[in-house]
């Protein structure tokens, strides 16, 4: 089962720094006083506990300075006219270039410029540049138009996170049992949550052509044919499969080199597989969506974005799909515990433009799953999805809840705890997945079948229908928002 995995330190000591600008200390930051990686992280924890969520603009220049110099100086910038200006606009070129000049004047940069600026994005207010002394903080944050800062490349470590590079991830298949699944014609195996749904019924009416999902996870496995070269069979026909690489594979983040479009964690694969894989006569499971087409982003080394190049790679994915006319739906089984506030812009920006973004609630390990509902789902842009087991309203062992949810999708069953069968990432095999992770990707596969029955509609109407399509429309309930999708009634 892909588990999305979140594992905070708590340290005991908490360091409080006030922000009142008559304080004498406020300006006078020693090397020494550098706050140590388990007093940040305790800074992060309170906040997760108590708001729901971490934002560094929230804390103060010695939190933000020292968690620059833990990760390897390297300070991303949000800058704009105002506080909500994040994509490019006539004066974003000379604010940026304004406020590089800024840095390299206190950091007493002589080099050409340039060369130590890490990244500009093409699209959004963003940069990441290299800074060393907290006078340099201190001088953005008092910029108006520094929309904000953010440490780079600090990631959370623990005993638990040290070791991360597998979290979500695995290759295995395993034989499915003959209880969870049905086959249908032409010889595709129906996963048991799928009648629970109303899915096949609603195949009568839609089965996603014409709609395309763009899946942003960790790619698509070359090995699996039914989602390369099998893509189109059996039922499934003249649909599109495009894969692209927006993730750098490397410690080092200077690096630039991308690292593909290949699934090296077998998530990615899954999730696709559970929204669009082909419906055809190899006794395989088939995807809610068996006729749209499939945009594939390999975006991230692992379902927890918590790495530089992870968060750079899931938002250029963002605003690549937000540039085109054609993707209508967006996928994220992925996420972390606090917000990203360049993935953030990112998301804002697809949103803008139109598309349906679905977002996992968060998968976690039972010592973990008190966490509430994890960014982005935990957006207002995004639509929170959870995994329920069967035949009840109680969250899968690693699943998390909250108001921010927005529907549920049974994926454990009750007496066998099996999740749900897909295509695994070895050739012609299958699998069972679970957690917030395959919820998500079958809702969107359940999008595009509504998307594809109403073409003309807009975004808001689609989400409209599957909000009246679940089971406590109209109302929400407060940990599992509007329940259960009926795909069927969805498309009627």
């Amino acid at each position: 089962m892909k588990k999305l995995v979140f594992s905070l330190a708590i340290a005991m000591a908490m360091v409080s720094c006030s922000k009142n600008e008559e304080n004498p200390q406020e300006n006078t930051y020693e090397q020494s006083e550098l706050l140590t990686k388990e007093e940040i992280n305790a800074k992060i924890q309170e906040s997760i506990d108590l708001k729901g969520d971490f934002f560094w603009m929230e804390t103060d220049a010695l939190t933000i300075w020292s968690a620059v110099k833990h990760g390897d100086n390297m300070l991303t910038i949000g800058y704009g006219d105002s506080k909500n200006e994040f994509q490019k606009g006539p004066k974003s070129d000379a604010i940026k270039d304004n406020l590089i000049s800024l840095v390299k004047s206190i950091e007493k940069t002589t080099t050409t410029k340039g060369k130590d600026e890490l990244y500009v994005d093409a699209t959004l207010n963003i940069f990441d540049i290299k800074v060393e002394n907290k006078e340099t903080i201190e001088a953005l944050l008092n910029d108006e138009r520094v929309r904000y800062l953010e440490p780079a490349t600090y990631k959370l470590e623990n005993e638990n996170t040290r070791s991360g590079e597998g979290f979500g991830c695995g290759f295995s298949s395993q034989s499915l049992n003959s209880a969870d699944y049905r086959t249908v014609a032409p010889g595709a195996r129906v996963p048991w949550n799928f009648d629970i749904h109303n899915i096949p019924a609603a195949w009568d009416y839609s089965t996603g052509n014409g709609i395309t999902v763009a899946v942003i996870d960790t790619g698509l496995s070359p090995n699996q044919r039914w989602m390369n070269q099998y893509f189109n069979d059996g039922y499934s026909s003249g649909r599109t499969l495009q894969k692209y690489g927006t993730f750098v594979d490397s410690w080092w983040a200077w690096s630039n080199n991308y690292d593909g479009v290949n699934d090296k964690c077998g998530h990615g694969t899954s999730m696709a597989s559970a929204a669009t894989a082909p419906r055809n006569n190899d006794n395989l499971p088939v995807g809610v969506a068996y006729n749209a087409n499939l945009v594939s982003y390999r975006s991230v080394q692992n379902v927890l974005i918590d790495d530089y190049h992870e968060k750079r790679g899931v938002a250029e994915a963002l605003t690549a799909i937000g540039n085109r006319s054609d993707i209508k739906i967006v996928s994220m089984s992925i996420g972390s515990p606090f917000s990203s506030s360049r993935v953030r812009d990112a998301i804002r920006y697809a949103y803008n433009r139109g598309k349906l973004i679905f977002a996992a609630g968060g998968t976690s390990t039972s010592i973990t799953n008190w966490y509430g509902v994890i960014f982005p789902a935990s957006m207002d842009e995004t639509v929170a999805v959870t995994g329920i087991i069967e035949g009840q309203y109680k969250r899968c062992e690693n699943c998390h809840s909250g108001s921010k949810i927005d529907f549920t999708i049974e994926m454990e069953r009750s007496g066998s705890g099996k999740n749900v069968p897909v295509l695994s990432s070895n050739d012609g095999a299958a699998n069972y997945v679970g957690g917030s992770s395959v919820a998500t990707a079958t809702t969107a596969g359940i999008a595009a079948l509504v998307w594809s029955k109403n073409p003309n509609w807009s975004r808001s109407q689609v989400l409209d229908k599957m909000k009246r399509a679940g089971e406590f429309y109209p109302n929400r309930n407060s940990s599992f928002g509007y329940g259960n999708i009926d795909a069927l009634k969805a498309v009627q």
